[in-house]
């Protein structure tokens, strides 16, 4: 039986002009890691950054399935150097996964390294607690609760409405756990705020700002669930535009604004806009008709595919098509039971995508998937899609903006291998590298 190791070394033979951090990389993501419990963190009670859980689980297991690592949290992220593969610095979101052969450990110096296979391939440093999660609210919650930042303290997230309206196996993306997230939180009684109030978010940025002092906080993302009535009273471009106007007026030009919110129509695009947001993110999540009537019931029934993309070119015109940024799921193109069965099908149809989006000057970007177990998509496909399909994603990826040619999109930091912070895909790993 090949090994992991056997597989991803073969992948970096074959394809080695993507950068063996993001081969390694894309791997860790889409199939998780385990954790010792010496590289658990103390929550918000120690010296490393926690997992916060920001907006779905990210993790191959339920909290009361990971024992020890649901009460004391994996770190946000880790970062990889060094090594047999001499990995340049890489950022990874944490995905945990007590049966990956991947664990991150102590070796016999006493090191924090990763393991794979049971051999070490890279030391592993952990995000430090920032000053910030150090400070709590006025009524007492936590900073970490109401503005988490990820991406190595890049980008602060916002998730103002913790569900989706989209509920129930019709209308749910079958990939997306967001609902599930929330009852587990829910369930295990941990803080997790269904509508984050807009002056609780105005006063964790405040108290941000002040003890940010390297100023690593470069822009915020406001989203959270599909709203197909309303939240509060208001309709899903006014209410999480409101958090932008207040943001903006308190703040600024302090952040990047950024949304990711529907892709709705121009009207309501201009209010965001208006609002302040300065990105638009009105993910795609998978290119195929098909797949996408399948897998997003909800979003095809309720505006569709067709009119979702023709929104998409819509916003350019408001928001310039650069700072029109949808999101897919890199890997869904192949979940069973509707999927693509053969790489060479799947990449063609990703790439049809990317063309159709980057020939018009808008660039996509992705989230590699993570096939939680209590989606429809992660319980069929427990392993995800295979590390040959997103490594010659990177590939298709890079090779379709250089023949339009698109530079790396803006709010995400510096591109490059051993620059990039964007941690859940490799893309900014693998595009040609930038400071900001």
């Amino acid at each position: 039986m090949t090994s992991r190791t056997d597989l991803v070394e073969e992948l970096m033979g074959r394809f080695p002009h993507v950068p063996r951090e993001a081969v390694l990389k894309e791997d860790l993501l889409r199939g998780g890691l385990a954790f010792d419990d010496a590289a658990l963190t103390d929550n918000e009670h120690g010296d490393v950054k926690p997992k916060s859980y920001f907006i779905f689980s990210f993790d191959h297991r339920t909290l009361p399935e990971l024992g020890t690592a649901a009460l004391r949290r994996p770190p946000e992220e880790i970062v990889l150097t060094g090594g047999p593969y001499e990995l340049r610095r890489t950022v990874v979101s944490v995905r945990t996964n007590p049966s990956s052969p991947y664990r991150v450990g102590t070796d016999s110096d006493g090191r924090l390294r990763l393991f794979l296979d049971g051999r070490p391939i890279a030391d592993v440093g952990l995000p430090p607690m920032p000053a910030y999660y150090r400070h709590t609210l006025a009524n007492g919650k936590q900073v970490m609760e109401v503005a988490p930042t990820i991406q190595w303290g890049y980008l602060i997230y916002l998730t103002a409405f913790r569900v989706c309206q989209y509920f129930g196996a019709k209308e749910e993306c079958q990939y997306c756990d967001i609902n599930h997230n929330w009852r587990q939180h829910k369930q295990a009684g941990r803080p997790y705020t269904g509508v984050k109030p807009v002056d609780e978010v105005l006063e964790a940025l405040e108290i941000i700002n002040r003890h940010d002092v390297d100023r690593a906080s470069q822009a915020y993302t406001l989203t959270g669930g599909s709203i197909t009535s309303q939240v509060n009273g208001l309709a899903e471009a006014d209410f999480y535009g409101q958090y932008a106007q207040a943001i903006e007026e308190r703040f600024p030009g302090r952040w990047i604004g950024k949304v990711v919110a529907q892709a709705l129509p121009r009207a309501d695009v201009q209010r965001f806009h208006d609002y302040g947001i300065r990105i638009y993110h009105p993910n795609y999540e998978v290119w195929d008709k098909r797949l996408f009537e399948l897998y997003c019931p909800g979003k095809e029934r309720y505006v569709g595919r067709e009119e979702w993309h023709r929104r998409i070119l819509d916003s350019a015109e408001v928001f310039g098509p650069r700072n029109v940024i949808p999101n897919f799921v890199a890997g869904v193109e192949m979940a069973a039971p509707h999927g693509f069965t053969s790489v060479d099908e799947a990449i063609a149809s990703t790439t049809e995508g990317l063309d159709y989006f980057m020939s018009r000057g808008i660039t996509p970007r992705f989230t590699t998937w993570c096939p939680e177990p209590t989606t429809p998509l992660g319980r069929t496909n427990p392993q995800g899609a295979p590390l040959e399909y997103h490594v010659r994603l990177l590939e298709a990826y890079r090779a379709t903006m250089d023949a339009h040619g698109l530079s790396s999109p803006p709010g995400y930091g510096p591109a490059g291998p051993g620059r990039a912070v964007f941690s859940v895909s490799s893309f900014m790993d693998t595009l040609p590298s930038t400071d900001s």
